[in-house]
């Protein structure tokens, strides 16, 4: 750029300001009720870039008049530019300037098309700009009135940091109540598309941070890795945003329900996975069938459950309400102790069919403390299809759940997301369920 202190274009003007930055003026027409001119307007921070970014800044906005005044009847670029701004955020941002005496200001947006400035975020969550970059970095000298206030802002409005920020080599996953026995397998697969791209793969039990009430996210900011797998965990809205402001990309593995947010998410086919399962004791005769689910509040346990409802409604025998049992976890406890009611019962039934294989292990044993024999007496069905399934006796009919493979598409999908490139076309995958039948189910016993 020329020694000027501002040099006017054909189409746009960009003036150097005192503090070295460069603002982009873009002219965007008459507003139509005070007849002012108004433009559209960028500030480009000082930098050994800035004469370049500020020519891009220019061409965008110049795309953007255009694209706008060929809206068909223009109210938005109207009310768009109609816009008076009092002044810059901090010197930075992008507004649309009317002559004074125009209406009221409206929102700022940020350097890249409806997004904000770290200025912009801080002028609205009233606190200085070093603040909330102390909040995306997940710095701990920020008190959690005034990092609430920040988060509050970053979900309602569009800023992610800018690709240039240095990320960590390494993928993260989180799981909430680590089971070993799924744990494996899932970090088997992250492992292997990690592994391509010579990342390290870093895994961690949030169950204590979240149970006292710490923000796990927080701690993820000051590391910055590459990614997020978040296994069987919920997040808020504000974990969402703050992370995606500061450019870490987050895909939930088994979400534990549906996410309120955009959460890019890989999942089994559970719903079939509960079909298939109580269709094989349908098929062998079963009609008095209980179910252990897990808990209802996971979105897995649920769809297991209504599965299993549909599989029995199709064949003309719902399941009876009083053979349904809650689990508090997928645990070996809910199995043992939902077991055993109803082996007790007068008319116990001739098949369980549980949330998972923890549970009906738990079925196992209490099926041998009262001395009944799976499965000339009772069929059991478990969900997962662990190793454990394979060398109990007898050995188990599952479920299985494609774990590795899910923890593969889930690296995969963060990745993706981490390239910065166009988002997947799909961000809810799920993957196929198999029922492996083997010793645990067979026709009831005759009457």
């Amino acid at each position: 750029m020329s020694d000027p202190s501002s040099r006017r274009r054909a189409r746009g003007e960009v003036e150097r300001l005192p503090s070295g930055s460069l603002r982009v003026r873009v002219y965007a027409g008459l507003d139509p009720v005070s007849k002012k001119r108004r433009y559209l307007v960028e500030t480009v921070p000082a930098g050994p870039t800035a004469e370049r970014d500020a020519e891009a800044v220019r061409v965008r906005l110049l795309a953007e008049v255009d694209e706008r005044r060929g809206q068909q009847g223009r109210s938005n670029l109207d009310g768009f530019a109609a816009q008076r701004v009092a002044a810059e955020v901090g010197g930075t941002g992008r507004t649309v300037a009317a002559a004074p005496g125009g209406p009221a200001p409206g929102r700022q947006r940020g350097r890249r098309q409806g997004e904000l400035t770290v200025a912009a975020i801080a002028a609205l969550a009233g606190v200085s700009a070093p603040t909330v970059s102390k909040v995306l970095n997940g710095r701990r000298d920020v008190a959690p009135a005034t990092r609430a206030r920040v988060e509050t802002v970053l979900r309602e409005h569009p800023y992610r940091r800018p690709e240039s920020a240095v990320r960590g080599a390494s993928i993260e996953v989180l799981f909430y109540g680590m089971q070993s026995h799924l744990a494996v397998q899932i970090m088997q697969g992250v492992e292997e598309v990690a592994g391509e791209h010579k990342l390290a793969v870093v895994f961690g039990d949030v169950f204590h941070q979240v149970s006292t009430g710490r923000p796990w996210a927080q701690d993820l900011l000051a590391r910055r890795p590459t990614g997020v797998i978040a296994v069987h965990l919920g997040f808020t809205p504000e974990h969402h945003a703050t992370l995606a402001a500061s450019g870490i990309p987050l895909v939930a593995l088994d979400p534990t329900g549906e996410p309120e947010h955009p959460v890019p998410s890989v999942g089994a086919t559970n719903w079939s996975g509960g079909i298939a399962a109580t269709r094989h004791l349908l098929d062998l005769g079963h009609r008095r069938i209980a179910v252990i689910t897990g808990p209802t509040e996971r979105l897995s346990a649920r769809a297991r459950l209504e599965g299993a409802r549909a599989a029995t409604d199709a064949a003309g025998v719902p399941l009876d309400s009083r053979l349904i049992r809650t689990g508090q976890w997928f645990a070996f406890e809910d199995g043992l102790n939902h077991g055993r009611e109803l082996l007790r019962l007068p008319e116990r039934p001739t098949a369980i069919l549980c949330g998972n294989d923890l549970q009906a292990l738990g079925v196992y044993e209490a099926a041998r403390q009262a001395r009944i024999r799976i499965p000339d007496d009772l069929s059991v069905v478990g969900f997962d299809d662990i190793s454990y399934t394979r060398w109990c006796g007898p050995p188990m009919t599952t479920v299985r759940q494609p774990l590795a493979e899910m923890g593969a598409a889930a690296a995969r999908l963060v990745l993706a997301l981490a390239s910065g490139g166009a988002p997947p076309a799909q961000t809810r995958l799920e993957l196929a369920t198999t029922l492996i039948v083997r010793d645990s189910t067979a026709a009831p016993p005759r009457p």
